[in-house]
Parts: C-alpha cells; sequence; structure tokens
C-alpha cells in the first residue's frame, strides 16, 4: 500500500546514550582508563574487551527472557543483532508531540519521541522494496498475542499461506509475535502493523511485506507506552 509521502521535520542528533546501558560503554578510552560504571570483572570478562562486547554483555540483560501470562518468552540472541539496534535514549530534533512514533526505513529505526528533546530508538526491520510505504497513521487498535490472517493478496503470492486464511492463533510461533500494533488511515485498517519479531537477525533488513517488525522484547516497551489513536509517521525511505 502505497501512501503520500511526509516530512516529519525531524532529525537524530549523534549524542546518543543506552538505556539500561551505561553511557560509558559508548566511550572505550574512558572504559580502558578505569572510568566506566561497569568492570571487566562484573562482566565476567578478561583480557582486552571491544565497545561491541561491553554493549552485548549489557544488552543480555536488557533483551534477557520475560515472563508472560500466555507463553514464555526467551531471551534474544543479541550476538545475532548489530549493537547499533539496540534499544538507546537518543537525542532528536523533531516538533512532533511525545508519544509520536516515527519510522525511519532508511535507517532501520522506529522512534518514539520523548520530552525535552530525546526519544527512544529501536532497530527495526523494514518493508522489502515494493512494500515500502510513506505518510501519516495512527494506531487503531492492540492486541496481545494476535491472531495473524494472511492478506488475500499474501495468499495469492504464496499459496502456502492459504491454510492459516481462517487465521492462525497467537503464540510464539504467530508472525506478530507477542504484541502489535495496527496502523490505521481516516478509519481504514491499512493492512500494516508494528509487530514483535522473533527473528533478531532480521533486524537491520527490508523483509516484510509492508508492517514493521521490532525484538519481542522492544516491542513489549513501545506497545506498553501506546494508546490507541497515537500518532505514527512513517518516512520516505
Amino acid at each position: 500500500m502505497i501512501m503520500d509521502g511526509k516530512n516529519a521535520n525531524a532529525g537524530e542528533r549523534d549524542d546518543a546514550a543506552p538505556p539500561g546501558l551505561s553511557p560509558e560503554l559508548l566511550n572505550r578510552r574512558s572504559f580502558l582508563f578505569g572510568s566506566a560504571a561497569v568492570s571487566l570483572g562484573a562482566l565476567g570478562l578478561a583480557g582486552c574487551a571491544t565497545t561491541d562486547d561491553l554493549l552485548r554483555a549489557e544488552a543480555a540483560k536488557l533483551y534477557g527472557p520475560v515472563p508472560d501470562k500466555k507463553f514464555p518468552i526467551p531471551a534474544v540472541d543479541v550476538s545475532k543483532v548489530d549493537p547499533k539496534y539496540y534499544r538507546r535514549t537518543v537525542r532528536y530534533d523533531t516538533k512532533e508531540a511525545p508519544g509520536t512514533i516515527i519510522i525511519d526505513p532508511a535507517s532501520y529505526y522506529v522512534y518514539r519521541v520523548e520530552d525535552e528533546g530525546n526519544a527512544t530508538r529501536y532497530g527495526a526491520n523494514v518493508p522489502r522494496k515494493g512494500f515500502l510505504w510513506t505518510g501519516d497513521a495512527y494506531v487503531g487498535r492492540k492486541a496481545e498475542w494476535a491472531t495473524w490472517t494472511p492478506p488475500k493478496e499474501m495468499i495469492a503470492r504464496q499459496p502456502e499461506a492459504r491454510k492459516y486464511a481462517g487465521g492462525m492463533p497467537g503464540g510464539l510461533d504467530n508472525p506478530l509475535g507477542a504484541r502489535t500494533l495496527y496502523l490505521y488511515r481516516n478509519g481504514v485498517y491499512t493492512v500494516c502493523t508494528i509487530y514483535a519479531t522473533s527473528d533478531p537477525e532480521s533486524i537491520g533488513t527490508g523483509v516484510t511485506s509492508g508492517c514493521t517488525g521490532l525484538l519481542t522484547q522492544d516491542m513489549i516497551d513501545l506497545y506498553s507506552r501506546t494508546p490507541v489513536k497515537t500518532k505514527v509517521i512513517i518516512l520516505p525511505a
């Protein structure tokens, strides 16, 4: 589904700091000279450690297993995710109100606008070529462990999806994952979502038929802070 593009008048500045990940971890020199908040001993590391090693060690805590009323959510294998896609708080210039979600498919990021010029930034997978779209939308509804029903267009392209034409129940193997935000425009469902992916290797790639996926732990965080009617902006790719 293709929509008219819109400039969100937004832009990230480069003084990023990960929430839950010590800001000092971004400064290798600071760490090597003993000023980092996390020591090698605390991390159980020996010898020379790279900044990526330290980020992954902290990310393993951020993306650990999550108990859930329906299905226990396993930990993310953070070694399969480029550290630049770990959840962070970043400086972000925009006139959009706090709570607004901005999808930047060109950079494989989703931003949630926060107060005081900040945003929470999540790594994402995005639509593949031919399924990209831009413009304004909003969260029309949201669901936990949603039933997935492949659209008729997908069934036409992928006949093997026909067996789920009546709906695939929610669960760990369901493509929509643990949490889903359904995107609407002018009262009509766009057939696109922001969803939880259990495939860490998909982050930073264009693989979907119009939807945007976040790591499950990131999606739970975004979902919990996103009410129905939240504005969503999809930037040009």
